[in-house]
């Protein structure tokens, strides 16, 4: 990536939130959004009251059984929902000490707040994320 190109995220991600200042209802997108490297994650996270990471890798099999249910929160949710692929982001998988995938953390304010291994079911997930939303509306 270079300079200019994050220099236009960046640009663009300021008017994003100079349109949205008088919003008082969280918008989360509706697909979920692949991390690029640390500090996407940290703009994701201090720009969005929820989030749920996905730690994940394309040879996992149980990761795959859980793709269409991160999707399907992504649509039906107020989270915002972040892929982190383990075998791209190995430093960031570190940071967070992420040692089997599927991995699934929820930030809340900023903050780990929760930290699910394996396949989870979607009401669980729900559930998880609706308690900590419930603090922001």
């Amino acid at each position: 990536m270079t300079d200019e190109t994050l220099e236009e995220i960046r640009e663009r991600k300021l008017q994003q939130l100079v349109e949205s200042a008088g919003d008082t209802t969280q918008n989360s997108p509706s697909e979920p959004i692949h991390v690029q490297d640390d500090i996407h994650l940290e703009e994701l996270v201090s720009e969005n009251a929820v989030v749920l990471a996905d730690f994940h890798a394309d040879w996992c099999g149980p990761c795959k059984m859980l793709a269409p249910t991160v999707e399907e929160l992504a649509k039906e949710t107020d989270a915002t929902i972040a892929k982190i692929d383990i075998d791209e982001l190995q430093a960031l998988s570190g940071k967070y000490q992420v040692r089997s995938v599927p991995t699934l953390i929820l930030f809340a304010d900023g903050d780990p707040a929760e930290r699910l291994r394996g396949v989870q079911q979607k009401e669980h997930l729900e559930t998880v994320i609706d308690r900590h939303s419930s603090e922001f509306r």
